[in-house]
């Protein structure tokens, strides 16, 4: 069974209890590892000026602490397989929906299931929603 590296872990609790159970459910059945959790100012300021978000701090949901917000990204990476990201995110979305998780993926900010109508993709990216 996979399990999270001792960095990953760290991420992983600076997040809200619904993620963390969310992605502790997907590791033990996807190999993945947690790229970010929480962001503090300097890392979201480093987001946006290296094109990694577009939310200025503190708009984004990875500035709350617990962080509403996580990017995790299948293991080992590579991040040219966006097909891989793809069937990532579409494994993390069938376990959060059988678990009542209700969350928006970065490769599909309207959540209509039309993958070529978003402006800024962050394959990555997983949000709590409403």
């Amino acid at each position: 069974m996979n399990k999270f590296s001792k960095i990953s872990e760290e991420r992983l609790k600076t997040c809200h209890s619904d993620l963390q159970r969310l992605f502790n459910e997907v590791v033990k059945h996807y190999d993945c590892t947690v790229i970010c959790g929480h962001r503090g100012k300097d890392e979201q300021d480093e987001a946006v000026r290296t094109g990694n978000s577009k939310l200025k701090w503190p708009d984004s949901k990875h500035n709350q602490l617990l962080s509403l917000a996580i990017d995790v990204v299948p293991y080992p990476v590579d991040w040219a397989d966006k097909a891989r990201f793809m069937h990532f995110a579409g494994f993390v979305l069938g376990i959060a929906k059988s678990m009542g998780i209700k969350i928006r993926w970065g490769g599909d900010w309207s959540q209509d299931l039309n993958f070529k109508n978003d402006k800024f993709v962050d394959y990555p990216h997983f949000e709590l929603t409403d």
